[in-house]
């Protein structure tokens, strides 16, 4: 993405966002973890995976709130970089913004999508192309825990939970893994409640999760605190 922009602007933007994060870091008790549904279908099968790891989030002491992104289109990212100035995207008609805002609420960031064709939904691409990047922008991703969870019938889910992570990877957070690939199988959410190894999978992911966020504020009790890093260097093959 190539773009030119008023450097103090977003200086001035990044800066007031990470300071109204340390200061909401300061003001919080108990670890908090979004699940964001990207499926079409509020109530289907993903939903069902999701369920079972906030259920389990919940047992191990922490709290959780699922986010569906709903069924109307979502506009991909149009690379105008417009987050970088303003702190939020400039597509307002869809839900992203509100979450965006909430980003500094939450410690750990788990995704669901159904599979097509062997890839994550569509909607939830354009989703999290835009969430990313603009939280990118602010530095609202670093040291978050993440994982991703997928459903599908018959198959396509290692390659579409692979696709997901992809995000959590370039963004300096934690990826959590459970005892298998977080994937459950089913047609409805009654097939995927008789995938006892698959619930069973999700419910691992939750403890996990929970222990890791509960060491890391064991962690900062001790004065161990996240990292601080270089300025970004980005090298982009010109010569």
């Amino acid at each position: 993405m190539c773009y030119h922009k008023n450097e103090s602007n977003i200086l001035y933007s990044i800066h007031f966002h990470i300071t109204a994060f340390h200061k909401y870091e300061r003001s919080r008790i108990m670890s908090k973890v979004l699940l964001i549904n990207g499926s079409p279908n509020q109530h289907g099968c993903t939903d069902t995976a999701l369920q079972e790891v906030s259920m389990s989030l919940n047992k191990n002491g922490i709290e959780s709130e699922i986010y569906w992104i709903g069924k109307k289109p979502i506009s991909g990212c149009i690379a105008c970089a417009k987050c970088f100035e303003t702190g939020h995207c400039v597509f307002t008609n869809d839900g992203l913004n509100d979450i965006l805002a909430r980003l500094p609420e939450f410690d750990g960031i788990i995704v669901g999508s159904p599979v097509y064709y062997s890839g994550p939904a569509g909607n939830l691409c354009s989703f999290l192309d835009r969430l990313f990047f603009a939280g990118m922008a602010q530095n609202l991703m670093h040291g978050k825990l993440a994982a991703s969870v997928v459903s599908c019938r018959r198959g396509g889910a290692s390659a579409t939970f692979e696709r997901l992570n992809q995000y959590f990877l370039m963004s300096n957070m934690i990826v959590i893994g459970s005892q298998y690939w977080n994937q459950v199988h089913g047609f409805t959410p009654d097939d995927v409640r008789k995938d006892k190894e698959g619930l069973q999978t999700m419910r691992t992911l939750g403890q996990n999760m929970a222990w890791i966020l509960q060491s890391i504020e064991a962690g900062k009790k001790a004065g161990i605190h996240k990292p601080v890093y270089e300025e970004p260097e980005m090298t982009n093959f010109i010569d």
